[in-house]
């Protein structure tokens, strides 16, 4: 074998390509990773990844996720890779100018071509918190290959974050299927029953379907080549699950597919569980949002419930100063804490109702002088009565938003409790 044939590990990563109103990143790393495997003969893919990153992000998009490829080429033939991915982003730049609409963010799209592995705490930085845009472009190495249409593309801390991720055994796949051009713009024709019965056939798809509403999950509500993306713990069932679907008359045939490892699903975002105890009454807002503050032992935050967060909400209001909660949730830039979970740990003692006597209510029988029966004339210390509230439920107290309300990120009761100190 000559030098010019050994193959060496590429990583390529790219974000922030699409519109909110149009197209999608990964149907633009389709096209790439498609014109790469066609054009150049060593070119092989070895695994796409969509890693989902900090959900208060700014200058995000839908689901701010960024996308990865592990590649092998030979390494004579990196020139060809450099000039496919110079077209590509000519490409990218010329349908943002000519098609992109005028009004909403702009895209700031970056590709990379890495030759090194990158820290993996880039990831753990983006997934949590906010990560400079000038801080992160220094960090790239000289070896790295950039391909933007701006100096300072926004797209180099998704592109780099994605390249970084290490993914563990909280990992679960998804599978994207991609619409022709025609049929953008079109309703997406995939029927309840045949994601119902996908969802029957095939146990490690998950998400596929809200059980509150019966809607089907799988299609994006927007304008973006994505046909559906089904979503599982299993590799395996993936393909079949798609297949599935492909040959009923009731669902759209799609242009072209591809698997992605993710993170979705794995609390990555998240530290772990806090504890507190409620410290005034839920105030309710409009729109039915709601927020209670809890004392931490050595701090003051405000917990907020979304109207749309079903149970968590709804499980907000009935807290009472001295309750204990325990909760997951993500710390917003305004400083509150956006719920994901909740639960009542041990509740403070509820008023109840004065005693009864004779199978009527007590009454007080004037200043200093308690309570009396009416009926029998015993006579007691004035006091109501207490009750402890409960609030089990099926996930050890534990109350999550119905499925299509959830974080991309999330992770389901079903698929485990939450813990203290899940901190990497």
């Amino acid at each position: 074998m000559s030098g010019t044939d050994v193959k060496g590990v590429i990583r390529i990563g790219l974000d922030d390509t699409d519109h909110i109103d149009c197209a999608c990143t990964t149907e633009h790393f389709q096209r790439l990773l498609t014109r790469l495997n066609d054009s150049i003969v060593s070119f092989e893919t070895k695994e796409r990844r969509l890693v989902r990153l900090w959900p208060f992000a700014p200058n995000r998009t839908r689901g701010n996720a960024a996308l990865a490829a592990i590649c092998l080429v030979n390494i004579a033939d990196l020139n060809n890779v450099d000039s496919i991915c110079r077209e590509f982003m000519d490409d990218l730049n010329k349908e943002i100018q000519g098609t992109y609409p005028d009004t909403g963010q702009k895209p700031s799209p970056c590709l990379l071509i890495a030759l090194d592995d990158y820290p993996e705490s880039w990831y753990w930085e983006a997934v949590r918190g906010e990560v400079s845009l000038k801080v992160r472009k220094k960090q790239i190495p000289e070896s790295t290959k950039i391909y933007s249409i701006e100096h300072n593309p926004n797209g180099v801390v998704g592109a780099s974050s994605a390249i970084a991720w290490n993914p563990n055994e909280h990992n679960t796949w998804e599978l994207i299927a991609w619409r022709s051009n025609d049929k953008i713009s079109s309703p997406r024709e995939v029927s309840s029953q045949a994601i119902e019965s996908m969802s029957e056939n095939f146990p490690t798809t998950f998400a596929n379907r809200d059980p509150t509403t019966g809607r089907g999950m799988i299609m994006p509500r927007t304008n973006c080549p994505v046909l559906y993306g089904i979503r599982a713990e299993s590799f395996e069932e993936l393909q079949s699950a798609h297949e599935f679907l492909q040959i009923r008359e009731d669902v759209e045939k799609c242009y072209s597919w591809a698997i992605h490892r993710t993170n979705q699903i794995s609390d990555d975002h998240l530290l772990g569980s806090e504890i507190g105890i409620v410290s005034s009454f839920p105030l309710e807002v409009q729109g039915g949002h709601s927020s209670v503050s809890v004392w931490t032992g050595s701090s003051s935050i405000t917990l907020f419930a979304f109207a749309e967060s079903g149970d968590v909400n709804a499980l907000l209001r009935r807290l009472k100063p001295g309750d204990e909660v325990e909760w997951m949730g993500l710390s917003s830039p305004s400083s509150e804490v956006h719920l994901e979970r909740l639960r009542v740990n041990t509740s403070s003692p509820r008023l109840g109702k004065r005693p009864e006597c004779c199978n009527k209510t007590m009454r007080s029988a004037g200043v200093g002088q308690g309570l009396r029966c009416k009926t029998c004339g015993h006579s007691i210390e004035k006091a109501w009565q207490t009750k402890l509230e409960s609030f089990n439920s099926q996930h050890q107290g534990w109350v999550e938003p119905n499925p299509a309300n959830r974080r991309h990120l999330a992770k389901p009761l079903q698929r485990g409790l939450p813990t203290e100190n899940n901190q990497t």
